[in-house]
């Protein structure tokens, strides 16, 4: 989606926990309501969740498209890049040896400095361990992602008034494009289908020979005043759709 591609400079990063606040986020919606030029917490919550939702995924859609090592997603895991407009930039899942650098002590440590360092697994999605192994690793990663996403959309809903199905359809189209962007969509449905729950699967088409994620979810940037529906919203009649994404991928 458009609303994904702006990249202001980065101001601070918070813990992921912060993503669960309803205070903290009704700042953040404002803020992205004033950027924008809407005063309507529907329409800036929503444009809020697509980047949050991009950056939240982004990390576990790569390793699954790549066979690479991630850790479990855990609320408590994350870090967070904040930008001037109150969107997310990027979300870091701190690994176990993060944490302990931070905390400046072993993990096992680290309560009495205060840090919590939950238990979670250093999972590698796909590689030359057991098969048996990397199945586990990879229950545990998604079941990790569906407590952080329902942790996050449940207060986003609640402060923005945005309908929950929604904004898991907006997880779900972020799943499938950080999978596209890192060059397999079938990991993307593959790690939807582990998420499970009320996360529906990223869906693809192929036209003018680039693959496209066939959207279920719409950001609402139409609303805001001087903006355009994407190219790929859902919204727009198919023939539409299809002509205009034809044309992006004779442009590439």
């Amino acid at each position: 989606m458009a609303v994904v591609a702006q990249s202001p400079d980065v101001v601070n990063t918070v813990p992921g926990r912060n993503l669960t606040e309803p205070e903290w986020l009704s700042a953040r919606i404002a803020e992205m309501g004033r950027s924008w030029g809407t005063a309507e917490p529907r329409v800036s919550g929503t444009l809020w969740w697509c980047m949050v939702a991009s950056a939240l995924v982004e990390q576990l859609a790569r390793a699954y498209a790549t066979g690479s090592g991630a850790s479990e997603p855990i609320v408590d895991r994350l870090d967070c890049e904040v930008r001037p407009d109150g969107g997310i930039e990027r979300v870091r899942i701190l690994s176990t040896a993060d944490i302990e650098a931070v905390a400046g002590t072993p993990a096992e440590d680290s309560a009495a400095v205060g840090i919590d360092v939950p238990h979670g697994v250093e999972a590698v999605i796909a590689g030359p361990q057991d098969e048996t192994d990397s199945a586990a690793l990879s229950r545990a990663c998604a079941k990790a992602l569906r407590e952080t996403l329902a942790a996050v959309i449940g207060p986003v809903a609640a402060v923005s008034g945005a309908g929950v199905p929604s904004l898991w359809a907006i997880a779900a189209d972020a799943i499938g494009n950080r999978a596209l962007d890192a060059g397999n969509p079938e990991a993307g449905a593959r790690l939807a289908s582990e998420v499970g729950g009320k996360l529906p699967v990223p869906r693809f088409v192929e036209i003018g020979g680039r693959s496209f994620v066939r959207r279920i979810s719409c950001c609402l940037v139409f609303e805001v005043p001087g903006c355009e529906m994407c190219t790929s919203c859902p919204k727009r009649p198919a023939a539409e759709r299809t002509a205009l994404l034809a044309e992006l991928a004779a442009e590439s």
